[in-house]
């Protein structure tokens, strides 16, 4: 395993995040990840060396599942050993259906949803905590002071802030400074090689102002792996109980024009370098030189977390890495 540091701040992090965001999901009445499928992932993860842990409160059904596994997991470990990540914004339902205070960035949820995330990970700070989406009906400013006052009380060391505005992220760096307050060191938004553009303007705040990128879906909900088939009309041609068959929305979100002409250039890359789509993908937003960036990978099986993990082996040429870019932008013209 490579490791890093965690952008501007003092951590060092495994340079694959593992996510969690799976365990204890329900689709269409079945879990994806069950309780012992989760704690095989979490030891395969920490078998790989990957020390960097991320999850949120609204992960489960109901919510908090995912935290209260990793949890358990935790016990037999040392905590400092790790590092975790977990969020706030969304209505959270893990102690029963949301009240109006029960979701946002104002005081009194984030107040709450802290104690909640603290007690079902069994540890007393959380390395770096999100905030899960911007809040609209929320000031930064109170949301940011709220955030100050448990990185000064030793609950939370680092600020993040997960997918938003690039003008929304730079209000709030903004008054961060101006206020005093900490500012975010962190961010997770949705990049892959296939889906870069759509957040440029993010990743350009995030590159001046230092702070390390986490993107989650980073091989497009699975689209980069390879393991779908364009059909005669367009329409993605996709196996048995991946995302592709089971969400309406794969096709327009991730089977873009774009990223079909992506996949192909990862593809021959992958050929050239003998390693898989998704190792070479991985490896192509490691190798992101504006900015620290740290891959959230979410696999189902230890077989599927080994070969994202070998993404640390594989080198890309500066052309092949050109080429992959390349790629992105003769597509958009």
């Amino acid at each position: 395993m490579e490791y890093t540091t965690l952008g501007d701040t003092g951590t060092t992090v495994s340079r694959l995040c593992f996510g969690t965001w799976r365990f204890g999901r329900e689709t269409g009445g079945v879990v994806e990840t069950d309780r012992e499928e989760a704690h095989d992932l979490l030891d395969a993860a920490s078998e790989h060396g990957i020390n960097f842990i991320d999850t949120a409160n609204v992960y489960g059904d109901p919510n908090g599942k995912s935290e209260k596994w990793i949890g358990e997991w935790l016990e037999d470990r040392s905590r400092e050993d790790y590092v975790i990540a977990s969020k706030v914004y969304f209505p959270f339902d893990g102690w029963g259906e949301p009240g109006p205070n029960d979701s946002g960035l104002g005081r009194k949820h984030i107040r709450a949803q802290i104690e909640g995330t603290l007690d079902r990970l069994g540890t007393d700070y959380l390395d770096l905590y999100y905030i899960h989406r911007w809040d609209e009906d929320t000031p930064i400013q109170e949301t940011l002071e709220t955030l100050t006052a448990l990185v000064d009380e030793g609950k939370v060391n680092y600020l993040g802030a997960s997918s938003m505005a690039a003008w929304q992220l730079t209000k709030a760096l903004w008054t961060s400074d101006v206020e005093g307050l900490q500012r975010f060191d962190v961010t997770q938004p949705m990049v892959n090689a296939a889906q870069y553009d759509t957040v440029a303007e993010y990743l350009e705040v995030c590159a001046d102002q230092d702070l390390a990128v986490c993107p989650y879906s980073p091989l497009g909900g699975g689209f980069l792996t390879g393991k779908y088939d364009r059909a005669d009309d367009g329409s993605v041609i996709a196996p048995d109980g991946s995302r592709g068959s089971l969400d309406d929305m794969f096709d327009d979100y991730y089977a873009t024009e774009q990223a079909w002409d992506v996949l192909e250039t990862v593809e021959d890359v992958a050929d050239e370098v003998g390693a898989s789509p998704a190792q070479v993908s991985l490896r192509w937003l490691m190798d992101q030189s504006e900015f620290t960036c740290i891959p959230i990978v979410g696999a189902r099986t230890p077989d599927q977390l080994a070969e994202n993990v070998g993404a640390v082996e594989v080198e890309l040429s500066d052309e092949q890495f050109d080429r992959i870019d390349g790629a992105r932008g003769e597509a958009e013209s």
